[in-house]
């Protein structure tokens, strides 16, 4: 009996030491696809293991109960409890992860020409995703003022007090530092950008990328403060057909419709948009803060893919406005001897885009892009009338290796830009051409280490000697990947402006007495800038955390300036320095976002220093949202802008705003409701926007907001819905 005792012992001891494999398959909750990385704890075990390149986790455990925990960065923790042996024999369980909300797959971002994930590219590129954009499109549909405004280190300003044209600013410095660009082509410049905010509407976009600092290699010098790249939608799987119907508190009504369509070999989209407004004060200050607009937009594109190799797309952009501010009895039709004060924009633009793609194997490949743009603009005051056509053309080819180890981009541009202003005594008229080489390498030796560094060389004509045409641009950025959760950017470059009278300070006065630039004379703004910035992003308990803190500095030698009606070369140097913050904390539906600028702009003229005018030195936002993925969203958000030095020596205050969006999403059918400036804050409210008379009102500069509280709501509705 002793001996049956003895093996029903060992038997037993035997079963409790049997090892058991348990094999585990981990998967988005939401495209069902794999993910590799995972982490798996056993804490009572004190065992741990990651998914491996197909997200396959396998453990060898003895016979018992047991809690796994499933984390992953960008996930929703997950614990699923397992009692081995299982009863139901599977070769491979199948756990699901639930991605957070607002948190997306990791961006590829266009404007590196390499096309990698943001994560991986040394120069430190913000993406705002087709979220994002959907999301700010129902805020305001007609421009994208608010899309840029929100953006920690962006500041918008207003160009006109009575037109509503405004220019945005990349860490302080004036908009003529930075690119715009759409499709990578530079379609917004020197004459044609002075309306590009208030010309772009947002429905068509896919994604928005921000450059802050030098991005001279690929770009050319003129991307001092940086670059912003407006990518347009391109045909999915699935045709889409969305139209988006809007209207507001301010007079204003939108209707945008966007059309997408894939064949086997071709695909096509196209964008239309219809934007009105009513002439609108608020105020009551007799001006409006708001101006009588019509624009109509028109965007077709084609793609065509004749072979696995080659691929290309041409596309059309058409836009006509006809913007009336001023005095609201002149706009109304009712002028007299005293009330006679306008400002008239009429402007048509028309461009095209070409690009090709050539891949000659899996690694390499061969790119051509062309746009050529016309743009006529005529500003009409009582008394003065300013025409100009603008004829410009960007070209590029280039050629592109991506390697494990080792990515090339090397390529040649050639810019043209010519303007004619008939019909003045004073002829504003130029022509200029520049001729470019470039070249950068991305090298990553190690896995935490990775350097891109590029040098470009620019010839620009006509130049002189005193202008210096011939430009030599290095520049070198520096990712460092401590491990999963911190990351650092480190970089720095060269860059250059040639001398150019449309910039802000021509916006604001209008052209109006403006003299023509003397080339001989003037010398164009050179600059040099760094930026260093500090990354963290990781699971805090059940919630996600991302902080990202940038420093950066640029100076700008012989910046232009705008004296006795004329630009010259200031007798210094301008300094732009300062730092942001920003805060991401995403707990299930929930996300809490919070941004903090700090900049300071300092010129150094004849030895001596001065704040510049119009730059808020503390700039604060903060967003509260509550998303059910596909169902709702509603958000609150605030904005803090501090106070800035004004022209006059005077000091603006500083002021608050709040926001409010609520949206309810069906499958084919969207209403949202949108307030802006809850709390009316409106610089008219704390005194008169002007001096002088009525009928010759000489504007003070515009730093807060002039239309106060608008709330707008408005459907879309997807009539064919590609996801």
């Amino acid at each position: 009996m002793r001996y049956l005792l003895l093996g029903a012992v060992l038997l037993a001891s035997v079963a409790a030491r049997a090892q058991h494999t348990l094999s585990i398959l981990v998967k988005d909750d939401q495209t069902k696809q794999s993910i590799a990385g995972v982490t798996a704890y056993i804490n009572e075990l004190k065992r741990g293991a990651a998914a491996d390149s197909s997200g396959h986790i396998q453990f060898n455990l003895p016979t018992g109960k047991y809690e796994i925990k499933f984390s992953m960065v960008g996930y929703l923790p997950q614990e699923k409890t397992f009692v081995l042996p299982l009863k139901n024999i599977e070769p491979v369980i199948e756990v699901y992860l639930e991605p957070m909300a607002g948190e997306l797959a990791e961006v590829v971002v266009q404007t590196n020409r390499t096309n990698q994930n943001r994560s991986d590219v040394p120069t430190r590129i913000e993406a705002l995703p087709a979220e994002e954009l959907d999301e700010k499109s129902t805020m305001r549909p007609g421009d994208i003022k608010m899309l840029l405004g929100e953006i920690t280190g962006v500041h918008v300003q207003a160009a006109s007090a009575v037109s509503g044209t405004a220019s945005f600013r990349i860490q302080g410095l004036d908009s003529r530092y930075t690119q715009l660009l759409q499709d990578g082509l530079p379609i917004y410049d020197g004459f044609s950008g002075g309306l590009s905010l208030v010309q772009v509407s947002p429905l068509n976009l896919k994604q928005a990328e921000i450059i802050k600092g030098s991005a001279s290699t690929l770009y050319g010098g003129g991307a001092i403060a940086g670059l912003v790249n407006l990518i347009t939608k391109t045909p999915g799987a699935k045709p889409e057909l969305t139209l988006l119907l809007n209207q507001n508190s301010a007079k204003g009504t939108d209707a945008s419709g966007f059309y997408s369509q894939q064949w086997t070999h071709a695909g096509t989209t196209i964008f239309s948009s219809y934007n009105y407004n009513g002439a609108y004060d608020p105020g009551n200050t007799g001006f409006s803060a708001v101006p009588k607009t019509n624009r109509f937009t028109l965007a077709p594109k084609v793609f065509l893919k004749p072979g696995n190799r080659d691929q290309l797309w041409f596309g059309v952009n058409l836009m006509h406005e006809d913007r009336l501010g001023g005095d609201m009895q002149v706009i109304n039709g009712h002028a007299d001897n005293q009330h006679q004060y306008f400002e008239r924009n009429l402007s048509d633009r028309l461009s095209t885009q070409f690009s090709y793609t050539h891949k000659l194997d899996s690694n390499n490949q061969l790119n051509f892009k062309n746009t050529i743009g016309y743009f006529y603009r005529t500003i009409g005051e009582p008394q003065f009338l300013f025409k100009g056509d603008q004829l410009s053309s960007y070209t590029e080819a280039n050629y592109v290796r991506n390697g494990k180890i080792a990515s090339w981009v090397a390529g040649a541009d050639i810019w043209t830009d010519h303007l004619s202003q008939p019909d003045r005594s004073v002829d504003l008229s130029y022509s200029r051409n520049t001729y470019g080489v470039f070249a950068q390498n991305t090298f990553k030796p190690t896995k935490w280490l990775a350097v891109e560094s590029g040098i470009r060389l620019d010839e620009n004509s006509p130049s002189s000697a005193s202008s210096n045409g011939l430009f030599l641009l290095p520049r070198v950025n520096t990712l460092f990947t401590l491990d999963e959760h911190w990351s650092s950017r480190v970089g720095g470059g060269l860059g250059y402006k040639m001398p150019d009278i449309f910039n802000d300070d021509a916006e604001e006065q209008g052209y109006r007495y403006l003299q023509p630039l003397n080339i001989g004379a003037t010398k164009a703004e050179r600059s040099a800038g760094a930026n260093a910035d500090v990354n963290y992003k990781g699971a805090v308990g059940d919630a996600f955390l991302q902080v990202n803190h940038l420093f950066f500095l640029t100076k700008v030698n012989d910046p232009l300036i705008l004296q006795n009606n004329a630009f010259i070369n200031a007798p210094g140097y301008l300094i732009s320095k300062g730092a942001e913050t920003n805060i991401k904390l995403l707990m299930d539906e929930l996300g809490i976002y919070l941004g903090y600028t700090y900049t300071d702009v300092q010129r150094h003229f004849n030895g001596l220093s001065s704040a510049q005018t119009l730059t808020p030195k503390h700039q604060l936002n903060a967003d509260l949202t509550y998303e059910v993925e596909n169902s709702f969203r509603a958000g609150v958000e605030g904005f803090y802008t501090g106070s800035q030095i004004l022209d006059s020596g005077t000091t603006g205050r500083d002021y608050w705003t709040f926001g409010l969006l609520v949206q309810k999403m069906w499958k084919h059918f969207i209403i949202f409701i949108n307030a802006e400036n809850l709390t009316d804050q409106r610089q008219s409210k704390w005194g008169t926007i002007y001096t002088g008379s009525v009928s010759n009102p000489v504007f003070k500069n515009i730093y807060a907001p002039l239309d106060g509280r608008v709330i707008n709501a408005g459907v879309i509705i997807k009539l064919l819905n590609n996801k």
